[in-house]
Parts: structure tokens; C-alpha cells; sequence
């Protein structure tokens, strides 16, 4: 009898992944895995952990960019897509209104009582869109503000509001949009008086280099937005789902309330493709201003089941584990014991950030040995200090970061909101144990400074 059997095809053909990916998809990705030592081959994972095929245990800080929020494989998770694909329902008939859509959105909108209706369509970039054209047909004005520093999606649309160079080179023209500093009112205002301005998109806590917003600033970008007829678009694709100890970002102290507000990465749990943009009534009633406009703006695969029972599922562990508490209070946690080694180690600048999204920033240190190889590092390219770092962490303490950003001497912690107190014990220690190695002025950590050099060097 033939079928298709996944156990035994991973089973045979697992060992290839690398040299897949290198005939068939982004032929980078296993090129930049083996020059930093990231090309691990994990065979399970659980809650925080991965597993290696010699039962080692890996600590996961990055939760798939802030995917899993819940950590790997949450059995409350599991069980609703058990239950949702046992059910057999007759998913995306497009001719009839299920009920997972609107009671996931029913449930969104509680912890935002000011909005009133949700699109669902698959990803993050794809609420930033579905935010930009709403807010252009809500408006009848063309351009968008963002801030710059901004990641908002690379979809094209997304990208227009993108703040990195690096990520917009190829891909021009782009929409007409136009970059502020994040906290520069006047700058913000000055463009608001063209009378062009549909809105203005903004990151809470800016995700390239974990740089909240200034005490006050979105209260006062949001007056101001209004007062010229624009709409204030958080997005809380990252910082959402109580990822810096506020179910939302903007709930945080300033009293904030966004006509849009995007969502998606942790909302069902890591399994199943899925975003949504929040927004207010009359926004939406303009979009769909009619029955000939009734599809007017749709996903294919919008709101199936399994992507709502997911997401029903991960607010529902939400509210039961009080993880939006947890976070808020392991990440001070962190964060503090953190901070306290800012006097002590003179490589490390800054510790910042809410809740379970931290920023380690690295800066030029005083003594005259430290300050020739980190001038070393910089005449070749900036960052390499911070990658320095991220390489220890998994090779010597199996620890699993991320830079937070091309050229950026930041590393950025985004882990799973059910880490605990072992989970900060575990990578203060490591964190620890690779600052001295880096101060002590020799050892493995700057010969692999030298190594990246050479490559940065070889790749110009």
C-alpha cells in the first residue's frame, strides 16, 4: 500500500536539510549558518528548550522571532488544532459566516475596548498592509509617516514604511511615504501641515535596536494626528500579546488609543500562519462602504479555522496563565540583573527595554587594549562586537540570541513569555561568563572577532 508517510521521509532524508536549502530555496541562509557556527541540527523542542540529537539542551531567547510566545508546542495549542481538524467543519466556504472569526474577534477586541472590528488575513506584513489601505480609503490621502529605524514587513507596501535602507535597496520605487525620528513631534507636525497625510505607523517599542518610545510621545503623535484629520497605526506585530508586560504595547502609561493596530507572529502560537488589524467602525465601514465592496479587501486563506482556533486557544492561556503579568514581572527581572553589570563590564553601554523585549547595547570601551579591537571590529563592519557575542552564546552555553539589526551593536532578547527565574539564572550566567572572556583580551571570543573581520573583509 502507497501514502505518504512524514515519519519515515524525515526520517531519510532529514539528514539533507542544509544541502535543500541550498539547491531549492535562499542559498544564503545555510551559507550564513556555517560562517557564524549556527548550522545546528535540532531534533525536538519544548516549552523554552531545544533538544540536539546528543540530548542536549538549548535555551531559546529569540522564540522564532517572537513567534512563540507560548513557548514551543503548548498542549492547550495542540489539543485546539486536534480538535479543530477533527471536527471536519466546512472551512472557507466564502458564502457563509463561521463562528471561530468572529469569536477570536470578539476576544481580540476585549483587551481593545476603544476598536471595533478585525480583519484576519496570514501574517504580520499582511495586517501592515491591510492598515496602510484602510487607511488611505478611510482618509482619501496618499501618504504614510513612519518612523525611521522601523521594520513594518517587507511585503511592498510594508516596505515603503520600512526604515532600513538595506531592506528597500532593489526594490524601489515605492510608495510615497516619509520617514520622522522617532519622538520628533515638529517633524511629525511639518509634514501633517502638507495635508497629504493618511496616517502615521509606528512600533510601541522599536524592534531594531529595542528603543521604546519616549514618555508622552504617542499621546501627544496622536493629538496631533487627529487634529489634522490623520490616524495613529500601532504596530504591535512583535510587541503585542503581552510581550512587554502590556496586552499591547501602547497600553503601557500614556493613555494611547490607535484608530489601527496591527497584529500577528504570537497569536496562534507558532502553528498556523495568521494576522489581524484591529481598527474603529467608521474605518471599517468606509473600506466596505457597500455590498459591491464586499470583497473589496480579502485574504484566501483568511480566518480558517485552524489559524482562529489557534488563536482562541493562545488568549485563552493568556488569561489563564497570567502571562502578560509573568512577562512584565520576569522581564524587570532580567532586565535589572542585567543592568547591574553595565558599571562592571565597560563593553556594555545600555540595557533597555518592557517586559520580555530587552536590547543589550554594546559601545567603544575606555582602556587603550579593549578600544584597538573594537576599532579593529568597526573599521570592518559594525555589529561584529554583537555577533561576537551571539556566537558563545550558542557554541559555548547553547543559548539561542539574535542582533538586533544590520550594523547594530545590539543584542535583542525576545524569548517565550513562560521563561522563569532558572531561565534568567541560566543566561546571566552565560551572558556573565562571555563578558569576561571579552574583557579578559584574548581567548576564543576575539579570535572569532579576527576570523569575522577577515570574512567581513572577503565580502565587501
Amino acid at each position: 500500500m502507497t501514502g505518504f508517510d512524514l515519519t519515515r521521509l524525515l526520517a531519510e532524508r532529514g539528514a539533507e536539510r542544509y544541502d535543500l536549502h541550498t539547491r531549492h530555496l535562499n542559498h544564503q541562509l545555510p551559507r550564513m549558518l556555517r560562517t557564524i557556527g549556527f548550522d545546528k541540527v535540532y531534533e525536538r523542542a519544548q516549552g523554552a528548550y531545544f533538544w540536539d540529537a546528543d540530548g542536549r539542551d538549548y535555551l531559546d531567547m529569540l522564540a522564532g522571532f517572537g513567534v512563540m510566545g507560548l513557548g514551543r508546542h503548548h498542549p492547550v495549542v495542540r489539543q485546539a488544532l486536534h480538535d479543530v481538524l477533527d471536527a471536519q467543519l466546512p472551512d472557507l466556504t466564502r458564502f457563509d459566516c463561521a463562528p471561530l472569526p468572529g469569536l477570536l474577534a470578539e476576544k481580540l477586541l476585549a483587551h481593545a475596548p476603544h476598536l471595533d472590528r478585525v480583519f484576519f488575513g496570514n501574517s504580520g506584513t499582511e495586517a501592515v498592509e491591510t492598515a496602510l489601505k484602510f487607511a488611505r480609503c478611510a482618509t482619501g490621502r496618499p501618504r504614510v509617516l513612519y518612523c525611521t529605524h522601523a521594520f513594518h514587513g517587507l511585503t511592498t507596501g510594508a516596505l515603503s514604511v520600512n526604515g532600513e535602507d538595506g531592506f528597500r535597496d532593489g526594490f524601489a520605487p515605492l510608495l510615497p511615504d516619509t520617514a520622522v525620528e522617532m519622538g520628533d513631534l515638529a517633524a511629525l507636525e511639518r509634514e501633517l501641515e502638507r495635508g497629504d497625510v493618511a496616517g502615521f505607523v509606528v512600533e510601541p517599542v522599536q524592534g531594531k535596536g529595542v528603543h521604546p518610545a519616549p514618555p508622552g510621545f504617542l499621546r501627544a503623535a496622536q493629538e496631533l494626528l487627529h487634529r489634522h484629520k490623520a490616524l495613529l497605526i500601532a504596530d504591535e506585530v512583535q510587541t503585542g500579546l503581552g510581550r512587554t508586560g502590556d496586552f499591547f504595547a501602547y497600553q503601557h502609561k500614556d493613555g494611547v488609543e490607535p484608530d489601527l493596530v496591527c497584529v500577528a507572529k504570537a497569536l496562534s502560537g507558532g502553528y498556523v500562519p495568521v494576522g489581524a488589524t484591529l481598527g474603529k467602525d467608521w474605518i471599517f465601514k468606509k473600506v466596505y462602504s457597500s455590498m459591491d465592496r464586499v470583497l473589496v479587501h480579502s485574504a484566501s486563506f483568511g480566518s480558517n479555522a485552524q489559524a482562529m482556533a489557534a488563536g482562541l486557544a493562545v488568549l485563552t492561556v493568556l488569561e489563564d496563565e497570567q502571562l502578560v503579568a509573568h512577562a512584565r514581572h520576569t522581564g524587570e527581572l532580567l532586565r535589572s540583573r542585567l543592568a547591574a553589570l553595565v558599571d562592571r563590564y565597560e563593553l556594555l553601554h545600555d540595557v533597555r527595554g518592557r517586559g520580555l523585549m530587552i536590547g543589550i547595547e554594546f559601545g567603544r570601551p575606555s582602556s587603550l587594549g579593549l578600544r584597538s579591537r573594537w576599532t579593529m571590529l568597526q573599521a570592518a563592519r559594525k555589529g561584529l562586537f554583537a555577533q561576537m557575542v551571539v556566537v558563545p552564546l550558542l557554541q559555548r552555553h547553547r543559548i539561542l540570541t539574535q542582533v538586533s539589526g544590520d550594523h547594530l551593536e545590539v543584542i535583542k532578547l525576545i524569548p517565550p513569555l513562560i521563561i522563569g527565574e532558572p531561565e534568567v539564572d541560566r543566561f546571566v550566567a552565560a551572558f556573565t561568563a562571555v563578558m569576561d572572556d571579552a574583557h579578559g583580551g584574548g581567548g576564543l571570543l576575539w579570535d572569532f572577532g579576527r576570523t569575522l573581520v577577515k570574512q567581513a573583509v572577503a565580502h565587501r
